[in-house]
């Protein structure tokens, strides 16, 4: 049976909607699946269940080990590009010093050249002659600047003279940044968590995953739903709790210690690399599939 006239019609002015189809014209949409966002009990950076759980005041969730072992390796390259930027500063010294020295044998020598220019040059060959050319009195030692001349001689079709660009070493920043935030980080403001787990006979017998309920309303925590930190205690809240009792009580529900509505830190609900989540998302880029190759242009996104 042969195909449809629609599909194999090539002499329009126009495109069709099957040939527009095939070379991704419009909006493209995927329906993201749960293997693309974190899940809300996962560390931010192994994205593995949590283990003895550290939670910043932004509401990012890591693993002691990871976010530890993080900060200790931001730490190391703080110490490195400071260490790179002082020898960077001493060299730069060094080469002042040497350019101000380099300025006074000129000086020097021009005062020198000046002062006894004039006397004559001698053809006898019985007279002391240096290397270059002078005699007597107008006799001096090499320039310097025809050292640093030579040494310093730019040639581009010679591997050994080609110039190279300076590498300039900035003054580094010695604070430890999160790595899902990119705000400052210290260790001491980082309180670690606690979830509360299902102990029900009726979830141990249908799922060997842990549950984890808020232990007010003893809600089974998920994705959807949103939830707030004690960053006095590090119990674990729905926000509809929070703000319902502990808010007014100013106090947690679970140890009945006191908290302020300073200590309620929300917690971010994590996508991987492939997606992103929350209520802040910005653009970045955008696709601009063209004609022909349908492979698409990338460009940046206009601000509105």
């Amino acid at each position: 049976m042969p195909q449809r006239h629609s599909k194999n019609n090539n002499d329009l002015a126009f495109f069709t909607y099957d040939e527009k189809k095939k070379l991704g014209y419009g909006t493209q949409r995927e329906r993201l699946g749960r293997d693309s966002i974190k899940p809300f009990d996962a560390c931010c950076l192994c994205l593995k269940p949590l283990i003895d759980p550290l939670c910043c005041l932004k509401g990012h969730v890591f693993c002691k080990e990871c976010i530890l072992e993080c900060l200790l390796a931001q730490k190391k390259d703080i110490q490195r590009r400071l260490a790179a930027h002082a020898t960077q500063k001493k060299q730069e010294k060094e080469e002042e010093e040497e350019k101000l020295t380099l300025q006074k044998a000129r000086e020097l020598d021009a005062f020198d050249q000046q002062n006894h220019g004039a006397v004559p040059q001698y053809s006898d060959k019985n007279h002391s002659q240096d290397k270059n050319g002078f005699h007597g009195a107008n006799s001096v030692k090499v320039t310097s600047y025809e050292e640093e001349a030579l040494r310093t001689m730019k040639a581009f079709w010679l591997p050994s003279a080609t110039p190279e660009a300076p590498i300039k070493v900035e003054a580094p920043s010695t604070n430890t940044i999160c790595p899902q935030g990119n705000e400052k980080l210290k260790l001491k403001t980082l309180f670690p968590i606690y979830f509360t787990e299902d102990t029900s006979d009726q979830k141990k017998s249908k799922s060997l995953d842990k549950t984890y309920i808020c232990p007010s309303c003893k809600a089974t925590l998920t994705n959807t739903s949103s939830l707030v930190a004690l960053s006095s205690c590090g119990h674990i809240f729905c926000k509809k709790c929070a703000d319902k009792f502990m808010v007014v009580d100013k106090v947690c529900l679970v140890c009945n210690r006191g908290c302020k509505e300073k200590n309620l830190v929300n917690l971010e609900k994590g996508g991987t690399g492939f997606a992103g989540h929350g209520d802040h998302l910005d653009g970045t880029a955008f696709k601009h599939l063209g004609s022909g190759s349908g492979l698409g242009l990338t460009r940046p996104s206009a601000k509105t």
